[in-house]
C-alpha cells in the first residue's frame, strides 16, 4: 500500500534520537490535535507521532474511512519507517485502541514485528459481544449520545453549522467501531496495558480487563478517575504512566527511570489481577 506519512502523521515535538515512538490514535470525532499535550507529557525519549484520519480539519475533503481494518492497514503503511527501525509503541483511545489493536495485528503477524507495547484507552476487549449501534440513529438521538460521554463541549453541540460540518466523520468513526469484528487469531506477543475511567458507561473495568486475554506477553490494568473521557484531566499522570511502562518495559538506557520506577510498574510486571 502507497500512503504518504505527511497526511496521516503529525509530529508536533519532533525528536530524532527519540528511543521509541508511539503512534497515537484518537477517538472517533477525534483528530491528531487532540494529542498535543500529550506530546508535550510523555519522556523526552518518547516521541508522539499522532495520527490524523481523513475527512477531519486539513483532510476534511478527503472521505472518510468507515472500517477499523482498512484504517488500522493506512496506519501501518504511514509508519512504516519507524517501525522498519523496530521502534514503535500504539496508544489509542476508544476508536483508536480497536485500530491500535489490528495495527499490531499486522506487524506482528506479517511483518513479523513486534510493537514495543500496545496501550488501549476507553475501550473494551475486542472479544466481547458488540455494543448497541448508535451511528443509525438520528442527528437528535445520535448527538444525545455524544452528550452523554462528556467529551465534548455543549457550546459545540449547540453549533449548529458546526454540528452540520463535523456529523459525517463523527457518523462515519462510530460506523468503524460498531461494525468492527474481532476475528480470532495468535495472541499478540507485545506487553499489553489496558487504560479506562472508573466511571466510563462505554467501557466498564471488568470488560477492560479482558483486554488480558489478546496478549501472550506482559499486561496490566490501570484505572483513574473519570467517565468515558477521563484522559482530558489527567494527561499528566497517564504520560508518566505510559512513559515509565514503556522505558522499563523495553529496558530504558535512563537507569534512573528503571530503578525509581511507579507503583504502576511494580504492578505491570506481574500477571493480571482481577481489579474489582
Amino acid at each position: 500500500m502507497n500512503v504518504d506519512g505527511n497526511l496521516w502523521i503529525r509530529r508536533f515535538h519532533p525528536s530524532p534520537n527519540s528511543a521509541v515512538r508511539l503512534v497515537c490514535l484518537p477517538h472517533a470525532g477525534g483528530s491528531a490535535s487532540y494529542f498535543f499535550r500529550f506530546s508535550e507529557e510523555l519522556h523526552p525519549s518518547v516521541e508522539a507521532l499522532s495520527v490524523q484520519y481523513p475527512g477531519r480539519q486539513d483532510r476534511r475533503a478527503e472521505p472518510c474511512l468507515e472500517s477499523v481494518e482498512e484504517l488500522a492497514e493506512h496506519v501501518v503503511a504511514a509508519t512504516e519507517p519507524w517501525w522498519q527501525e523496530g521502534r514503535l509503541a500504539f496508544f489509542g483511545h476508544s476508536l483508536g485502541a480497536s485500530v491500535a489493536y489490528e495495527a499490531a495485528r499486522i506487524l506482528e503477524q506479517r511483518h513479523g514485528v513486534r510493537p514495543e507495547g500496545l496501550y488501549v484507552s476507553g475501550r473494551r476487549a475486542p472479544s466481547l459481544a458488540p455494543d448497541r449501534l448508535v451511528h443509525t440513529l438520528d442527528d437528535r438521538a445520535f448527538l444525545a449520545e455524544i452528550r452523554q460521554l462528556s467529551g465534548t463541549d455543549e457550546r459545540f453541540l449547540q453549533d449548529d453549522e458546526l454540528m452540520r460540518l463535523v456529523l459525517p466523520a463523527l457518523r462515519s468513526d462510530y460506523k468503524a467501531a460498531e461494525t468492527y469484528e474481532h476475528r480470532p487469531s495468535a495472541k499478540l506477543a507485545c506487553p499489553v496495558m489496558a487504560l479506562a475511567g472508573d466511571r466510563d458507561p462505554k467501557a466498564p473495568l471488568n470488560e477492560v480487563a479482558e483486554w488480558r486475554r489478546h496478549t501472550g506477553g506482559p499486561f496490566c490494568l490501570r484505572a483513574y478517575s473519570g467517565g468515558h473521557f477521563y484522559l482530558n484531566d489527567q494527561w499528566h499522570e497517564i504520560c508518566n504512566d505510559i512513559s515509565d511502562h514503556l522505558l522499563v518495559t523495553r529496558g530504558a538506557p535512563d537507569s534512573r527511570v528503571v530503578q525509581a520506577p511507579t507503583r504502576l510498574i511494580e504492578g505491570a510486571a506481574k500477571r493480571w489481577q482481577n481489579p474489582r
